[in-house]
């Protein structure tokens, strides 16, 4: 157990190392918002645990596959896979949720959605219905 007067110094490190990972989480989920095309889901708070988790499974892939070595999330290559896994992890989360592919087409074939979703308006009239694009 620690001793009371080295508390004040535990608590900086711990507050330093929280606020390195909220700024680093959140570097890297923009920047996987980015590179990613169309309408992206979520605020703030999903980007910077979005950039956090994509730097745990970037950098716990890149470690898996390139074994004898250490990846820390604050190196080059490290920034470099996590940004790939905020990249992967969105990537999932579209496909997943069904921003990307739309069911039950005409030809009961998937069809591919370009980017982002179109808004779609009914207006009504006496018995008619209309849908504006």
């Amino acid at each position: 157990m620690p001793e009371v007067s080295q508390m004040p110094e535990m608590l900086s490190q711990w507050s330093h190392l929280l606020l390195e990972w909220v700024g680093f989480g959140t570097i890297v989920g923009l920047l996987a918002k980015a590179i990613m095309p169309g309408k992206d889901p979520g605020g703030a708070v999903t980007t910077l645990l979005m950039g956090i988790a994509g730097a745990v499974i970037g950098c716990g892939i890149l470690s898996f596959f390139w074994q004898g070595s250490s990846v820390t999330p604050l190196s080059p290559l490290g920034f470099v896979a996590a940004v790939g896994g905020s990249f992967l992890l969105l990537l999932f989360y579209r496909l997943l949720s069904g921003h990307f592919f739309v069911e039950g087409a005409e030809d009961d074939v998937a069809q591919y959605r370009t980017l982002g979703r179109r808004r779609q308006r009914a207006t009504t009239t006496t018995n008619r219905v209309y849908v504006d694009e």
